[in-house]
């Protein structure tokens, strides 16, 4: 990445630079004259200071181009290296032309759109913090998208396989496809950061941005993928009916677990994994098997180093913690749960709509939806009803 202290500092230097010569003419132009000899000296040297501050610039530019230009996908590090540049430029001040009149950062309406690059980051991160969103069946469809299930024609009838005789029909039965549809919900969220940030010289506007508005998304998204109600608002994981009934409202029992997991088929267990609050996992890790052993185990191969049942544990301050008629524990595989990103999360830069208050917006837009499409795959611990 670039230098951003050099780059702000020579920018500086250029527009301190820039004042000075404006500041000669004005003096000339009020006093109805020439600019004296020692005065055009100065200018001179004014001018050529700048297209020094402007050469020592592009090397900086050349050399981040260089810096990209490797074997394997050099085309594509230089398009993100410039775009990133674009990006910092426009942030510090500068939106910089590449050629006559067109620019990497799109104004538009009072703001900025940024580069498919930066707003690619954001989407990883998500992913990496977010690992329901990582392991749910995704979509990026306009429109309303129908996912198709197969199921019985009604409660009794099914394709029928059967042992038969030669000269005796076969029973003729069905089965049929329904459909969970997946619409868009709009989500946004806004971000100020004061200009004073700007000034900064050690601080990384592109990392901030990015890492804070991620943050924010990724808490949102994952708070919707397990508890969203699925009215007026997309469908979580834990609305799933299959699953186990606690005795108590406030407390589980290994036996309890261990019948939890059993909920889940055994051809969808090789991704299954646990989910729960950081309460919830306190009380486990308490439980003991007949054995007197922990039920959590070490796994220090794992993110987060425990396991359960021979289960990954994550742990999610969306869960809900136990008490009565809480859904407290989710087990299954992810992928149960479908996710439409119908508008992917885009990112502006709203430069002189806070002006009066000397803070930059940043604000993200998204539209997505999300259903669970497999219940087979998902199953919940609901704690006694009080």
């Amino acid at each position: 990445m670039i230098d951003l202290k050099n780059l702000k500092a020579l920018l500086e230097q250029r527009a301190d630079l820039q004042n000075q010569m404006q500041a000669l003419i004005d003096t000339a132009d009020t006093e109805t004259r020439a600019m004296s000899k020692e005065e055009s000296d100065q200018f001179d040297k004014l001018e050529q200071d700048i297209k020094d501050i402007d050469a020592t610039i592009e090397r900086e530019k050349r050399a981040l181009q260089l810096q990209s230009m490797e074997p394997v996908g050099s085309e594509e590090r230089s398009r993100e290296a410039a775009e990133e540049l674009a990006f910092v430029n426009y942030v510090l001040g500068k939106a910089e032309e590449l050629r006559s009149g067109e620019q990497n950062v799109t104004m538009a309406n009072n703001a900025a759109v940024i580069p498919v690059t930066i707003a690619n980051k954001i989407i990883k991160e998500i992913k990496d913090r977010c690992p329901i969103l990582a392991g749910a069946t995704m979509y990026s469809v306009k429109g309303t998208l129908k996912v198709p299930v197969w199921g019985n024609a009604n409660t009794t009838h099914n394709i029928h396989v059967a042992l038969a005789t030669e000269f005796t029909d076969l029973v003729a039965d069905a089965g049929k496809f329904t459909s969970v549809d997946l619409g868009g919900y709009l989500a946004g969220a806004l971000c100020k950061i004061g200009k004073s940030v700007e000034n900064n010289a050690q601080f990384s506007v592109v990392d901030f941005i990015v890492s804070q508005m991620a943050e924010e998304i990724a808490i949102f998204i994952e708070g919707m993928l397990l508890t969203g109600t699925g009215s007026s608002q997309p469908q979580g994981a834990l609305n799933v009916s299959n699953g186990v009934t606690a005795a108590a409202t406030n407390a589980v029992t290994a036996d309890e677990l261990i019948e939890l997991q059993a909920c889940v088929k055994q051809a969808y267990q090789a991704n299954a994994c646990w989910t729960m609050s950081p309460a919830t996992f306190t009380a486990i890790k308490k439980l003991k098997g007949q054995d007197l052993h922990y039920l959590l185990q070490d796994d220090f191969s794992q993110d987060f180093p425990y396991r359960l049942l021979g289960k990954p544990v994550y742990l999610s301050d969306n869960m809900p913690d136990m008490g009565a008629g809480k859904k407290a524990i989710l087990y299954g595989d992810y992928s149960g749960l479908s996710v439409n990103f119908r508008e992917n999360i885009g990112i502006e830069v709203l430069r002189e709509l806070y002006a009066a208050q000397h803070v930059l917006g940043v604000v993200s837009w998204f539209e997505f939806d999300s259903k669970v499409t497999d219940a087979q795959k998902l199953a919940v611990l609901t704690m006694k009803a009080s």
